[in-house]
Formats: structure tokens, C-alpha cells, sequence
């Protein structure tokens, strides 16, 4: 049976998070929403998405099929619902499709909000991700699942005796290296991946993840929940921070409450804020009513797109969302909404072209594992600059 994860209304809702990427490719605890259903139902996967997606995320049609909304993650009891659908059943959860079983003949037409003749409700509770804020306020649930997930009978690998362990929900893949640090796991576990280091002085506090070829540099202080994911590097203290890959923090200063896309970094000593100086409920910029949304949230930082950058000294506002590639410098306060595709700050912005914005991302590429900026890379940015030409209006 083909898995195939579909977008459904939060492709929108998540933007500028999902301009780049399929709802499901969301990294959300340690794993993207995506490989998360892979592991529970022991399967390959792929994409229903938007058009100018699928070179890069192609659907696998089959003569049985699985669609299964990309902004839902799984859980045992939601695994065990869609196990006893049969082709032609649906599964919904307060009027929203969560799964369908169709033949190939239908599922070639598949559309999330088509009708189905038999529709069963869901009566238990799941984890959705609706809003970008969904991610790092929902980071500690999924935390805790995917690290049960993942460490399931296996035993950690031995890390350095010059560290401190503190609590025992700790786990170490082979090849995963700490020297002189703190884990403190009573708040929550911590996940080290293969090829990841700690560095010296470094002060960690549960719910943590470290995914793969990532780096904590000396005298970081984390605190949870926070997801680094594969290739990335950090630095300074972060708190509640959600970053997807590819991406650099390196330095000194404050993220908090946050999420980070790939490729994205964070120059030295630059802030963001996550609490109003009134305490008051923060809002963010919301694409599809192209207003400020609340979220209902006292806490609240950056939401920064893929490919996007901030010069040293950056000083982020509360609830401040960054769209894709846009580069920020200059003193001051940027506005609570950047748009994709801006370079400049406080001073004023300007369009940042995509032949500029090329140039720059093909270094980038070149120094993580030597990626390729190829065509299909190109391609999707192209789109994306035609479909947030709008928001550019300096």
C-alpha cells in the first residue's frame, strides 16, 4: 500500500513555513510529521502537494492507497483507527479529513475536500499542527513520542565520563560525542544522533534532540523543548527553539520560542524577544488574511522561512514572522513582518533578486555535505518569489 501524506488547508496556514515544503516534511519533536508515519506504519512514503512541489516531493500512486493529512501526528491510538479502514472509507476528526483508503482509479483524482460516502468520526485526541506557533508549542509532546519511538529496546551508546547525566531518560546513537557538559533529563528526555558533538561547558535541560551531524558549540545553555536537526550548528542559549536543518546559530544571543527553517543563519549576538514588554497576547502576521493573527500565546518569538539570514546584532520584536530568503541587517527594530524575498532592516527594505539570492545559496549549499543548489532547488524559489511578489511592496 502507498503512503501518501496531502497538504489539506494548513499548506496555507503554515506559510511561510510550507512555501518550500509539503505540510508533512514539517520537523516537528525529532522527526518531520513525514517519517514519523514511516516509522509507525513501517513504510515508505510520499507527497500529495502543491504543483511546483512535486519535482522535489513526487507523489507514488499504487493500486492501494493511503492518504493521511500531512499536519497530523501519529499516535498509537489514531494508527489503530486507520488500520480498520477499508478502500473507500474515511477518517475525519471534527469535520477535518484525516485519512482515506482509495483504489488507484480514485486516488489519481484525490482531493482533500471531496465528499466520501462513508466517513467515520474520530473521538480521541490528536496532535495537529495548524499554525507556525504549533511547532514550538507542540515540541514537547512530539519530543517525548519520538523518542520513545526511537529508542524502543536499545540501549545508548557510552559517552565520555567527564560529562553529567542527570536522570536516566538519556540516549546516545554510536558515533554521537559530548565531552564536559550537563544533561539534566528531569524535565524531559534528551536524544543525541549519529555524528552529533557537544561541546565543552555546554548546560542541557530535557525535553532535547540533536539530530544527526549537528554540533552544540562551548557553553551553549539549552534549555526544553528544543529540536536541533541534521547539519546544524548553535550556540548562546535557546529556549523552546525548533530548527529543521542546515541552518546556523553559532554564536552568543537569544532565541527563544522560535523556529528556524533550513539554511537559514543567525549572525552573533542577535536577539529575539518572546514576551511583551505589557505581557500582553502576542500576534503574527498571517498570510491568508494578510493581517495579524492571535495566536493566544504570552510567549512568543521569531518564525523565520527557509534560506532567510540576519546580520550580527539583529534585534527581533515578540512575535516577529521572517518570510523565505529575506536577509536582515542594520540597527533597530525590523518590522514584525518580513517579507520573502526583502534585504535591508529598520532603515527600509529593497527586493533581494534572485540572481543575488542564487549566488549566496549555492556557497551555502557547498558547505553542508556538499548539497547541490540544482535546478529543482531553483525552480521552487522561482515560484515562490512570483507568489509573494505582493508582499513587496517597498
Amino acid at each position: 500500500m502507498s503512503i501518501i501524506l496531502f497538504d489539506g488547508n494548513a499548506y496555507q496556514t503554515l506559510l511561510p513555513l510550507t512555501y518550500t515544503r509539503p505540510v508533512a516534511n514539517l520537523r516537528i519533536g525529532i522527526l518531520t510529521i513525514a517519517e514519523k508515519w514511516g516509522k509507525y506504519l513501517d513504510s515508505d512514503f510520499s507527497y500529495h502537494t502543491q504543483p511546483y512541489l512535486t519535482p522535489k516531493f513526487p507523489i507514488k500512486i499504487e493500486a492501494s492507497n493511503l492518504f493521511i493529512c500531512g499536519s497530523v501526528c501519529p499516535d498509537d491510538n489514531l494508527l489503530e483507527a486507520i488500520d480498520k479502514l477499508n478502500i473507500g472509507k474515511a477518517l475525519k476528526y471534527k469535520d477535518q479529513l484525516i485519512a482515506v483508503k482509495l483504489a488507484e482509479s480514485d486516488a489519481i483524482s484525490f482531493h482533500p475536500q471531496a465528499e466520501f460516502d462513508h466517513v467515520i468520526d474520530y473521538k480521541g485526541d490528536i496532535v495537529m499542527v495548524t499554525f507556525p506557533e504549533d511547532i514550538f508549542s507542540k515540541n514537547d509532546i512530539e519530543l517525548r513520542k519520538d523518542y520513545g519511538l526511537l529508542t524502543k529496546g536499545r540501549n545508548s551508546a557510552s559517552i565520555s565520563t567527564t560529562n553529567v547525566i542527570i536522570g536516566t531518560d538519556f540516549f546516545a546513537e554510536e558515533g554521537a560525542i559530548a565531552e564536559c557538559s550537563t544533561f539534566n533529563t528531569t524535565n524531559g528526555p534528551i536524544y543525541l544522533a549519529a555524528n552529533t558533538e557537544v561541546w565543552e561547558g555546554t548546560h542541557i535541560r530535557g525535553a532535547f534532540a540533536l539530530c544527526n551531524n549537528s554540533q552544540v558549540k562551548m557553553g551553549a545553555k539549552i534549555y526544553g523543548a528544543t529540536t536541533v536537526g541534521p547539519y546544524s550548528r548553535v550556540g548562546g542559549e535557546l529556549n523552546n527553539a525548533v530548527i529543521w536543518g542546515y541552518s546556523s546559530k553559532g554564536h552568543e544571543g537569544y532565541l527563544g520560542n522560535a523556529v528556524l527553517g533550513e539554511w537559514c543563519n543567525i549572525g552573533a549576538d542577535s536577539n529575539n524577544s518572546n514576551l511583551k514588554n505589557n505581557y500582553a497576547e502576542v500576534k503574527l502576521w498571517d498570510y491568508p488574511t494578510q493581517r495579524f493573527r492571535k495566536t493566544g500565546l504570552q510567549f512568543c518569538g521569531l518564525i523565520m522561512a527557509d534560506h532567510a539570514k540576519c546580520a550580527i546584532n539583529t534585534m527581533f520584536n515578540t512575535g516577529t514572522v521572517v518570510g523565505v530568503s529575506a536577509n536582515i541587517f542594520g540597527a533597530g527594530f525590523p518590522r514584525n513582518f518580513v517579507p520573502d524575498f526583502a534585504w535591508g532592516g529598520a532603515q527600509g527594505f529593497e527586493v533581494y533578486t534572485l540572481k543575488k539570492m542564487f549566488e549566496t545559496t549555492e556557497k551555502v549549499f557547498a558547505r553542508r555535505d556538499h548539497r547541490i543548489f540544482d535546478e529543482t532547488e531553483q525552480d521552487i524559489l522561482k515560484e515562490v518569489f512570483k507568489l509573494t511578489e505582493e508582499y513587496r511592496r517597498f
